[in-house]
């Protein structure tokens, strides 16, 4: 048994096999048993290339079983003979004929399994090349249940017949099992005599040297792989069987001697010329044979055939006898220890910065030991069938490593799929390749080239792999035993799977005290950031830990490599390391992350001589270099990386503006520097770059120095939009780059709100709406058409808790006409002149039954930018007070209604103010106020609910507070003013159960108030309703009583031609229309706080808001009965129905008590805003 399992005299077997399974399940129980005798016996395999049939069995067998499996297959065969995933390395081949040929090539010895015409004919072609003397290689015939005894009676017959000599009928082996089948063929010794042993050239094609040939001058290396020179001599070969060599027969002796004289002058010649044609001989500097140099530099470009990617040439070097790596392997010599630093200041700042982003990372995204990873579920598995492809890629110049790197790539626990050498523009080529020949094995492969692609040219060959993961080694990485199957388990579980993987990574630099970002170099600073591991400071890696970018090496998923050309990169310089991890998450939304390791176990290090990478990253560079990556990862972070600074301090500004062009900078920036010069705010300025907007001409634009697009500050951000590969006449690359950098930023810096203008290029706005709704975290994408954007200055004030609200509240406009069509003319010209800032505001015309045919038409033809228009008409007349208050109901709590009679006319302002006061006073989740159930448009100019109507100016009133402050009234606004979705669904149910035609008949009667007579008016309910409640409504208050709407009094259903002479004078109630910005009028050019905003009764007397309650309770008459003395009654606002009762105040304080006390306290709250 043990002389069984002894190492083989063979490395690899080729095994002839059907497609076919065959009739018998024995034929396939024998394809699976000599694979795994192969395995055994450490033996590769060289078989067709198919997954099907016995083919795919045996194949499947040995690459379970860990041993490398080599598939030759004809191009044209591939769709017919592969299905599904094939095993192993493929060779695609032309045709037939260079199929046998390489398979012969790459094989020690042959094997036929049962099989049809295809297995026969090469079993034939080997057994006759054995007999023609091209090798003398073991021939078997594993003869599962005496499948090929009629084969063996043939030839046995062709013996005794005289056509084949009995010598010859050795060289087929045969055995009914595997086991027997190769213990014969490793006691095999060829006894046959060749019948044409001087077909040399042969001999040479198929890679195999009979030992007559030994002293020979020409040796093919028999590891020559990839490459034009191997495939045209294949092709030579197959063309030269059907041309056979003639021998040319002198007769004449003169002739011959004097050809021997003739071949042995141009010996002496063609020595001295190959010499002179290596490269390693300076033809400049040898003055003698000046013949032999000019033609050596005239031909020297055909013999040393320059290296392309994908394959190399065999140059005169070829011609040297093949070594071993004993031979021609050299090895760095590390005569320095690792770097310790003594600085116990710089020790503990890097220390305690590491704990904090492991204790951050393990909170956030859970961080796990070696053993923890490898006790996870992964796709890849090391003992089963769904075991990994990796190639490694190996990238050189000048380091003498990679002897070692190859040495412990062969012993990894986890076979490599391929080794790819690569040495661009290296002065080592030749050494180089020498090594990798020495090897002698088909899936490590050299390529080179004499052009120098720096860092980027290894990814770009690693596009070319069809492994299922790479491997990217720097020449300072010496990687352990087990890393393969690491690095392999850890990228097939699902947490890992879209992530690159590696040894050695950084934490970029985190934010200084003044707000700058400091160099990735600078010394002694916390915030400069993490080298991991880091030996100078003992920060080992014992947990996986997510980094900004790797270095020395990467591990990932062939697919992902991909990404890393998606946009050009800042410079071909250095920096493909940053590059990847930032093209990565920004495309793929995928970490980078550092492996931990046993400290104990060197063979889990991804570095095992961790000196050479700490050397080449920690020591002292050019300064030059260290400002480019310094550029490099400031232009990632301004373009949307989200490095583990940004992740562990996520930043909340108010506002991100965004300019495509430069005139989209000019048109934002007044609301720009306003955001900027109000205390509290934050806002920050996200241009296109490129040649659209670039970072320095948008800073010419708003006067700032053009130095802010250098500082690492944040301020200003250039997206570099023309950054993205290639010039394109789609619109796809710029909507990828603007939606995938502003994801990153909105997620950075958590705006409340994105701004840009509303006529912005279309498919940049789309990709602006999407980035904002992608990150849920409240940031609403405002559009502001740009007339507008100065107007809208108030934006600043808001708070930034209100910010996010900007889009949420909707305007319904609810007109109400009948027969003045030269007043409605005259309303919608005002409707269309106002600022909309963008907002989509329907329009809807409620037109009684007797309408006339001029008000049809004027509003048919009515166009409407802003939103959508609806028209009602009523079929039997309802007369005003249905028409107004049916006229609209809210679709939502975000539905504010204005309602308009066709003799009021609008500010421009008008929409400004109704969503500057919602903003502050409703959609502000620190700010309470209920009471609010209306705005009006209007400022009153006498108290009308008293019988003398007094005349009233509230810029007198108030001018012991603010001249011009706004002020909450218990009056509601019937010309011109917006009501709250809660409180018009109250007011909706109240007016079921309290309207009555005879106005004596309400229960409601307010002490000392008119509206008790009003007849049929919405008004007088909507008043009495809000005097119960204690509502209020918000008015505005400006110089000479400008209003935002004005009320011409014209005639109509209320007011007669023959009342408005005798009881209506109009200059009582038109007032002027704002016609100007009106912030700088507010107190302190602001709305002010909602607790500040004084609050007056119905007749015009200031109460507090609780003192308007008090008084509707006082009354006792509401809807429902209760004790007017402790109960109030209280309503469901999602329907406007009135639920329950509940205590109102403590029983031993009066009402009359209560009021005076109210009075006091709001009298000296004044006199103290006065003296204030």
């Amino acid at each position: 048994m043990e002389e069984e399992m002894k190492q083989s005299k063979f490395k690899r077997i080729c095994v002839f096999c059907g497609s076919s399974p065959g009739k018998k399940s024995s034929y396939k129980d024998a394809a699976i048993e000599l694979g795994k005798e192969l395995v055994a016996r450490n033996i590769d395999l060289v078989y067709g290339g198919g997954s099907i049939g016995l083919m795919g069995l045996i194949s499947q067998a040995v690459y379970d079983g860990g041993r490398h499996v080599i598939g030759v297959i004809p191009k044209t065969l591939m769709p017919r003979e592969i299905t599904g995933e094939t095993v192993g390395e493929v060779k695609p081949v032309a045709d037939m004929h260079q199929r046998k040929a390489e398979m012969a090539r790459q094989s020690d010895a042959f094997i036929a399994l049962p099989g049809g015409y295809g297995t026969l004919e090469e079993l034939l072609e080997v057994i006759t090349w054995a007999q023609l003397g091209i090798h003398d290689k073991p021939v078997g015939l594993l003869n599962v249940d005496g499948y090929y005894n009629s084969l063996l009676s043939f030839i046995d017959k062709a013996v005794e017949e005289g056509f084949i000599s009995p010598s010859a009928r050795h060289i087929i082996v045969s055995a009914p099992n595997a086991k027997d089948l190769m213990k014969k063929m490793e006691e095999y010794f060829p006894r046959h005599e060749s019948v044409a042993s001087k077909l040399s050239w042969e001999t040479e094609q198929l890679g195999y040297t009979p030992k007559c040939d030994q002293m020979s001058l020409i040796r093919t290396p028999p590891n020559m792989r990839t490459g034009d020179y191997l495939e045209g001599m294949i092709s030579d070969y197959v063309g030269g069987k059907a041309a056979k060599l003639k021998a040319h027969k002198s007769s004449s002796a003169r002739l011959v001697t004097a050809l021997t004289c003739l071949q042995f002058a141009f010996a002496v010649y063609g020595t001295f010329l190959l010499y002179y044609m290596s490269p390693a001989v300076d033809l400049r500097a040898k003055p003698d044979f000046q013949w032999a140099t000019k033609i050596a530099n005239n031909w020297r470009q055909f013999i040393i055939t320059p290296h392309v990617l994908g394959h190399y040439q065999e140059s005169a070097n070829s011609l040297v006898q093949a070594t071993i790596p004993l031979d021609v392997c050299e090895h760095e010599k590390i005569d320095f220890l690792q770097k310790k630093s003594n600085d116990v200041q710089m020790i503990k700042m890097k220390r305690d910065l590491y704990d904090e982003i492991l204790n951050f990372q393990s909170k956030s995204v859970g961080t796990e030991t070696l053993n923890a990873l490898m006790a996870m579920k992964s796709k890849w598995d090391l003992k089963g069938p769904n075991r990994p492809k990796v190639t490694v890629i190996l990238n050189h110049f000048k380091r003498k490593t990679l002897c070692a790197q190859l040495d412990t790539l062969l012993q990894q626990t986890l076979p490599f799929h391929h080794v790819w050498v690569l040495a661009f523009g290296s002065p080592n080529e030749l050494s180089l390749k020498r090594i990798v020949d020495s090897y002698n094995d088909s899936r490590i492969s050299f390529i080179s080239s004499s052009y120098d692609f720096k860092y980027y040219g290894r990814f770009q060959m690693a596009l070319q792999t069809e492994s299922d993961l790479v491997y990217i080694l720097d020449d300072d990485m010496i990687p352990g035993k087990k890393m393969l199957q690491i690095l392999s388990h850890v990228a097939g579980t699902d947490k890992y799977k879209n992530s690159v993987l590696g040894s050695i990574g950084r934490i970029l630099p985190f934010r200084q005290k003044d707000f700058t970002f400091p160099s990735y170099r600078k010394f002694r600073s916390k915030e400069a950031g993490l080298y991991l591991p880091d030996p100078a400071y003992d920060i080992t890696v014992d947990k996986i830990v997510q980094v900004d970018f790797l270095s020395s090496s990467w591990f990932l998923s062939a697919e992902l490599v991909k990404t890393l050309f998606i946009e050009k990169p800042f410079t071909f310089m250095t920096g493909e390391d940053l590059h990847l991890s930032y093209q990565l998450q920004k495309y793929r939304n995928a970490g980078s992350f550092v492996l931990p390791v046993d400290p104990n176990d060197k063979e889990t290090w991804g570095d095992s001589e961790h000196r050479l990478a700490y050397v080449s990253e920690t020591t002292v560079i050019f300064k030059d270099i260290v400002q480019v990556r310094d550029d490099q990862w400031w232009k990632a972070l301004s373009t949307g990386y989200i490095t583990q600074w940004a992740a562990m301090y996520p930043q909340k500004i108010d506002a991100l503006f965004y300019a495509h062009s430069v005139d989209e900078v000019r048109a934002l920036a007044p609301l720009l520097e306003k955001f900027r010069s109000t205390v509290g705010k934050k806002a920050y300025l996200v241009v296109s770059g490129g040649h659209f907007c670039p970072c320095e001409d948008a800073a010419t634009a708003l006067k700032w120095p053009k130095l802010v697009c250098k500082e690492r500050r944040f301020k200003i951000f250039d997206l570099a939009i023309g950054a993205l590969s290639g010039i394109s006449d789609s619109e796809v690359p710029v909507v990828q780059a603007v939606y995938s950098s502003m994801k990153g930023l909105i997620k950075i810096h958590n705006p409340s709100v994105v701004i840009t203008v509303a006529d912005i290029d279309t498919n940049v706005k789309k990709a602006l709406k999407m980035a904002s709704e992608t990150i849920l975290n409240g940031t609403r994408f405002v559009l502001l058409p740009r007339p507008s954007i100065s107007k809208v200055l108030w934006m600043a004030d808001l708070r930034s808790t209100a910010l996010p609200n900007w889009n949420r509240m909707r305007l319904s406009i609810s007109i109400i006409t009948q027969n003045r069509v030269q007043s409605l003319m005259r309303l919608l010209k005002s409707l269309s002149d106002a600022y909309y800032l963008g907002d989509e505001i329907p329009i809807s015309f409620n037109m009684d039954s007797k309408v006339d045919e001029e008000t049809i038409r004027l509003v048919n033809s009515f166009e409407w930018p802003h939103g959508p228009k609806t028209l009602r008409r009523r079929i039997i007349q309802g007369g005003l007070i249905r028409a107004v208050s049916e006229s609209w109901y809210p679709a939502s709590d975000d539905d504010y209604g204005l309602l308009l009679e066709d003799d009021i006319e609008v500010s421009p302002y008008y929409y400004l103010w109704v969503k500057y006061a919602l903003l502050s006073y409703k959609y502000d989740p620190q700010i309470s106020l209920p009471e609010l159930s209306s705005i009006s448009l209007y400022t009153p100019k006498i108290v009308e609910v008293v019988k003398e109507r007094p005349k009233w100016n509230a810029t007198e009133f108030f001018k012991h507070i603010h001249s011009n402050t706004p002020y909450l009234h218990q009056l509601p606004c019937s010309w011109g003013a917006v009501f709250f979705p809660k409180q018009w669904r109250e007011f909706y149910v109240y007016m079921n159960m309290r309207f009555t035609e005879n106005a004596k008949a309400n229960p409601v009667q307010i002490p000392k108030s008119r509206t008790n007579g009003w007849q049929a008016s919405w008004k007088k309910f909507l008043i009495d309703m809000m005097y119960l409640r204690g509502y209020v409504s918000l008015y505005p208050n400006f110089p000479n009583q400008a209003s935002f709407s004005t009320n011409h009094m014209e005639p109509g259903a209320h007011i007669s031609a023959k009342d408005n002479v005798v009881k209506h004078d109009k200059s009582d109630f038109e007032v002027p229309l704002v016609k100007d910005d009106f912030k700088t009028f507010l107190p302190n050019g602001k709305l002010p706080p909602a607790s500040k905003l004084p609050s007056l009764n119905l007749f015009n007397q200031p109460v507090s808001l609780k003192g308007l309650k008090a008084a509707g309770a006082k009354l006792g008459q509401d809807v429902l009965k209760c004790d007017n003395q402790t109960e109030i009654v209280t309503v469901d606002h999602g329907t406007g129905v009135y639920s329950h009762i509940k205590p109102f105040i403590n029983l031993s304080f009066s009402f009359d008590k209560i009021k005076r006390r109210i009075m006091v306290h709001t009298l000296l709250k004044y006199k103290n805003d006065i003296f204030a």
